[in-house]
């Protein structure tokens, strides 16, 4: 695997574990500005099979609904983030986590006074082709 923040190293012949030195920073979707730091994925260590990403998010933060292809657990750090789905809502604490569905249509949103920070990961990892956003 070559990546610019990852490096492979071999002993005797075999695969070392991978040390993955820093995130990317990637993008945010969303009414306000959202911070995205990917750890493993598509874009920082170039893996398509999972994602990792530290996500912050303001109080008031919304994201467009979604229909992603990939399964999402989300672990909440610090705050509250809202769930939103065709069945109802529901609001994941710190120290709480939520599993969504590939096919199933979700939106996410931090609206309690300190936003929001949580650890997502997506199986397959995170792609803007694959998560089809409301328009």
């Amino acid at each position: 695997m070559n990546s610019r923040n990852s490096k492979q190293i071999l002993y005797n012949g075999s695969a070392m574990p991978t040390l993955i030195s820093q995130p990317t920073r990637v993008s945010a979707a969303g009414n306000k500005p959202k911070l995205i730091d990917e750890y493993i994925g598509r874009v920082n260590s170039k893996h398509s099979a999972v994602s990792v990403a530290h996500m912050r998010s303001p109080q008031g933060w919304i994201e467009p609904g979604q229909t992603p292809e990939f399964d999402e657990f989300t672990v909440v750090l610090r705050g509250l983030l809202r769930v939103k789905s065709q069945s109802g809502e529901m609001d994941v604490r710190a120290g709480q986590a939520v599993v969504t569905h590939a096919g199933e249509w979700v939106q996410y949103s931090t609206p309690e006074a300190d936003g929001a920070e949580y650890v997502a990961v997506c199986l397959p990892a995170f792609s803007m082709e694959a998560v089809h956003r409301d328009e």
